[in-house]
C-alpha cells in the first residue's frame, strides 16, 4: 500500500519568477526590415478598395515576405478626432466623419478612459491625430517589457523614441488599458529629454499610442511626414507613418510562479518497498534479509489531494537508496 504524507505549511514554498524574452518571431531582438501583404498596399491594395475596408483601419507588418514562414508582429492604425484623413463610409453630407480614422480615435480613447469625451493629450498638446502602433497578441506574453522600447524613426539621422520608465520609475499613471508610460526621446527607458511627450506606451494591453504632431516635428528627415488630414480623403496617414519607422526592438515579459515541495523522508520512514514481488501469497517476505535490515530505493513521488487522488509525478534522475540510518530530502518543483 502505499505510504501518505501530509504536508506542513513549511514543506510548500511559492516564488515567482521575471522571464524576459525578445518579442519577435525566432527571438528577433530588433527589427529592421518588414514586410505588408501586398492587399495592403494603399494605391493598389484590395484592403483598400472601400471606405470600410480593413486596411483603412490598420496595416499588419510581418517579419518576412508573406508567405508560409511570414507571421504578423504588430499592426499600425491612424486615427483622428474629426475624423479627417479618411474616406466616409457614406456619400451623404450628413456622414462627414464617420469614417475609419474617427473609429480607430474613438477606440483607443475608449479602451484608455472609458469613454468617448475625453481627447489624448500628450503633455500640453492634444492632437487630432495619432498613430497607434498594436503589438500582436501571439508575440508577447503577460506584457510588454518596461525599459526595453527602442523605435527608431529615420534613415540618415535616426531619432531614438523609448519609455521613461527608468526614468520616472513606479510613476505610471492607470488607465482602463492598464499602466501607462510616456514615450519620449531617449534609449531603454532612459529619456534624453522630457521637453516632448511622443506617445503613451501601455504595457499591460501591448499596444501604444503616438502624438500626430509631434512625429511630424522630429528634425530628422522625419518631418516629410505631412498627414493627409483633408476631410473624407483617404490619407493612408498610418502607412505613411511606417515607411518612416527604420528599427524597432521591443522585448516581452511573462511571470513564472513555482511552487516547491519538500519531500522528507526520515529515517523510520519508506524503508519497506511496496513492490508486490517482495511478499508471497501468505504475506511473508520472499527475502529474509529485509527483515531486520530493510533497503529500499525512492524512484517516484506522486502528490495527492485530500482524497488519495494522484495529481502529479515526479521522477528522479536515479533512485535513492533509503534504510533506518539514512534520511532523504528531494525537492519537487510545479512551474505554472
Amino acid at each position: 500500500m502505499p505510504t501518505y504524507t501530509r504536508f506542513s505549511p513549511d514543506d510548500v514554498v511559492i516564488t515567482t519568477e521575471k522571464v524576459f524574452t525578445s518579442t519577435w518571431t525566432n527571438n528577433t531582438n530588433k527589427l529592421t526590415t518588414v514586410f505588408t501583404a501586398s492587399a495592403d498596399n494603399p494605391t493598389l491594395g484590395s484592403n483598400f478598395n472601400t471606405p470600410s475596408s480593413s486596411g483603412q483601419y490598420y496595416i499588419n507588418v510581418h517579419n518576412t515576405s508573406v508567405g508560409s514562414t511570414s507571421e504578423i508582429q504588430y499592426s499600425i492604425g491612424y486615427g483622428n478626432k474629426v475624423g479627417s484623413g479618411s474616406e466616409n463610409f457614406h456619400v451623404s453630407t450628413k456622414a462627414d466623419g464617420f469614417n475609419a480614422s474617427k473609429a480607430i480615435y474613438s477606440q483607443y480613447r475608449s479602451m484608455v478612459y472609458g469613454d468617448e469625451t475625453r481627447d489624448f493629450t500628450f503633455g500640453s498638446t492634444t492632437p487630432d491625430d495619432i498613430i497607434v502602433i498594436n503589438v500582436n497578441r501571439a508575440r508577447y506574453k503577460q506584457a510588454l517589457r518596461l525599459g526595453s522600447l527602442n523605435l527608431k524613426f529615420g534613415n540618415n539621422v535616426k531619432t531614438n523614441l523609448t519609455d521613461d520608465s527608468i526614468t520616472n520609475s513606479g510613476s505610471a499613471v492607470l488607465t482602463n488599458a492598464g499602466r501607462q508610460y510616456n514615450i519620449v526621446s531617449g534609449s531603454s527607458g532612459v529619456a534624453q529629454s522630457t521637453t516632448t511627450t511622443f506617445g503613451f506606451l501601455y504595457p499591460d494591453a501591448g499596444f501604444m499610442v503616438l502624438n500626430g504632431d509631434s512625429l511630424g516635428d522630429i528634425d530628422n528627415g522625419l518631418n516629410t511626414l505631412n498627414f493627409i488630414t483633408s476631410s473624407n480623403t483617404q490619407g493612408a496617414n498610418h502607412a505613411l507613418t511606417l515607411g518612416q519607422i527604420s528599427e524597432f526592438e521591443l522585448d516581452t515579459q511573462e511571470n513564472i510562479s513555482s511552487q516547491y515541495y519538500f519531500v522528507r523522508a526520515k529515517n523510520k520512514e519508506f524503508n519497506y518497498t511496496t513492490n508486490p514481488s517482495f511478499i508471497d501469497s501468505r504475506g511473508n517476505l520472499n527475502y529474509t534479509s529485509m527483515i531486520d535490515n530493510p533497503v529500499s530505493y525512492i524512484t517516484t513521488v506522486g502528490l495527492y489531494n485530500d482524497a488519495n487522488e494522484l495529481l502529479a509525478v515526479a521522477k528522479l534522475s536515479q533512485p535513492i537508496i533509503k534504510d533506518f540510518t539514512k534520511e532523504a530530502l528531494i525537492k519537487v518543483k510545479l512551474d505554472y
